[in-house]
C-alpha cells in the first residue's frame, strides 16, 4: 500500500483535510503530521474530534513565533518525518507557514507535492499568505483548484501541467456538518439569538489585529454599530484588546463577545447571520456557500468570484466605511454555485490514483 502524507496546522486545514483523509483511507496509508501551528485546544482537538478526522501520527508543536523561526522549524522536523515515513507523495493544503514548510521538505527530499486550494491570488506580496501560495504553487507537482480563476492565475505564471479544477474541499466538509447539525439549535437558543438577528465577527489576520490603528477601527465600528454582533475573539485578538486597551470599548450590551467556537457551533453562527463581517479567507468562503452576506476588513481577497457575483464587500478598516456598509447591505438575489457540488475530495483522489 502506498504512502501518502498530508501536512496540516491550522483550522482551516483541519476542515480541508477531513473529506481528503476519508477518502483516502481505503486505498493508501494515509498520514496526517500536525505541525502544531494552531495550538489553542477549540482551534486544533476539538476540530478533529467534531469531524471525525484521524488522530495526527506525529504532532511538531511548533506553535507561534516569527514567520521565519516558525517555517524554519516546521521544515527541519518536516524533513525528519518525510525521511522516516517515505511517502510517495505529499498532500499540503491552503497558504499557510505549515503549507510553505510541507512543499519545501518534500520538494527537496524529491518527494511528488499536491497543493489543494492551489492558485489563490490576492496580488498583495505584503501578505505572508500570498507568499506561501506562490512559493508553494511553482513547487507542486499536481494543483487542485477550486475555480477557473484561480486555474488561470497558475496559467498566467506559467505552471501549465497538471492543474485540475475539482471544486473546494471546504465545501464538501460544510455540506456534512450542516446535515449532522440540521435539527441542533441548542448553541443559539443557548446566546438568545435569533436566526438573521445579529452580525458575526471575526478578526484574526496580524495585518488587523497587531496594528493598534486598524484594531480600534474596527472596534470603533462595532461601537458605533446599532445591530446585535456575536464576536468569537481568537486569542491573538484578544490578547491585542487588553494590550492596546481596547477590550472596554466592546462592554456594550449588544455586542457578544464569545470564546473560540468549535466547527459546527461557528456553522451555525455563520447560518443565521445577518451578514458576517470577517479579516478571515476562510469564513469568506463558508459565508458564500451558505449564502450569507459578507463584508471583508481587507483591501483585497483571494476569494475574487465572491466578490464579483455580490455576495462578498471589501472595505479595509475605515470605521466610517465599516459602518455605512453595515448599515445599508442587501442580500443578493442571485446565487452561483462557484466552487463545485460538494465532491472535491472524490475528484481528488481519483486523480492521485491516476499520478501514483
Amino acid at each position: 500500500m502506498k504512502t501518502i502524507v498530508s501536512v496540516i496546522g491550522t483550522r482551516p486545514q483541519f476542515i480541508k483535510v477531513a473529506p481528503i483523509a476519508y477518502s483516502l483511507h481505503k486505498r493508501y496509508h494515509h498520514i496526517l503530521i500536525h505541525t502544531g501551528q494552531h495550538y489553542d485546544y477549540q482551534m486544533s482537538r476539538t476540530f478533529f474530534k467534531e469531524l471525525d478526522i484521524p488522530k495526527p501520527k506525529k504532532n511538531l508543536g511548533i506553535a507561534s513565533t516569527s514567520h521565519g523561526e516558525q517555517t524554519g522549524r516546521m521544515l527541519i522536523r518536516l524533513e525528519q518525518v518525510l525521511l522516516k515515513e517515505k511517502p510517495n507523495l505529499v498532500i499540503i493544503y491552503g497558504d499557510t507557514n505549515s503549507t510553505l514548510a510541507g512543499a519545501l521538505a518534500a520538494s527537496k527530499l524529491h518527494i511528488p507535492v499536491a497543493h489543494i486550494e492551489a492558485g489563490m491570488r490576492s496580488y498583495n506580496k505584503m501578505m505572508p499568505e500570498e507568499q506561501n501560495r506562490i512559493i508553494a504553487d511553482h513547487l507542486s507537482d499536481i494543483c487542485f483548484c477550486s475555480s477557473s480563476i484561480s486555474a488561470n492565475n497558475l496559467r498566467k505564471e506559467n505552471i501549465k501541467r497538471n492543474i485540475y479544477i475539482v471544486g473546494d474541499v471546504m465545501l464538501d466538509t460544510l455540506r456534512y456538518a450542516v446535515k449532522k447539525t440540521r435539527n441542533d439549535a441548542a448553541f443559539l437558543k443557548s446566546h438568545k439569538l435569533a436566526l438573521r438577528g445579529y452580525i458575526l465577527v471575526t478578526v484574526h489576520r496580524a495585518g488587523n489585529v497587531d496594528h493598534k490603528e486598524r484594531l480600534a477601527s474596527i472596534v470603533n465600528a462595532l461601537n458605533q454599530c446599532n445591530k446585535k454582533v456575536v464576536f468569537p475573539v481568537h486569542p491573538r485578538t484578544r490578547n491585542n484588546l487588553k494590550k492596546f486597551k481596547l477590550l472596554p470599548r466592546l462592554h456594550k450590551r449588544n455586542i457578544l463577545l464569545l470564546e473560540p467556537v468549535s466547527y459546527m457551533n461557528m456553522l451555525k453562527l455563520e447560518k443565521s447571520a445577518e451578514m458576517i463581517l470577517t479579516d478571515s479567507g476562510g469564513v469568506q468562503k463558508e459565508a458564500y456557500f451558505l449564502k450569507t452576506p459578507c463584508v471583508t476588513l481587507r483591501e483585497e481577497t483571494e476569494w475574487v468570484e465572491t466578490v464579483k457575483n455580490g455576495w462578498n464587500t471589501l472595505v479595509g478598516t475605515n470605521t466610517k466605511t465599516i459602518v455605512k456598509i453595515i448599515s445599508g447591505l442587501k442580500k443578493p438575489s442571485h446565487y452561483l454555485p462557484l466552487y463545485g457540488n460538494g465532491k472535491a475530495s472524490a475528484k481528488i483522489t481519483n486523480v492521485i490514483n491516476r499520478f501514483l
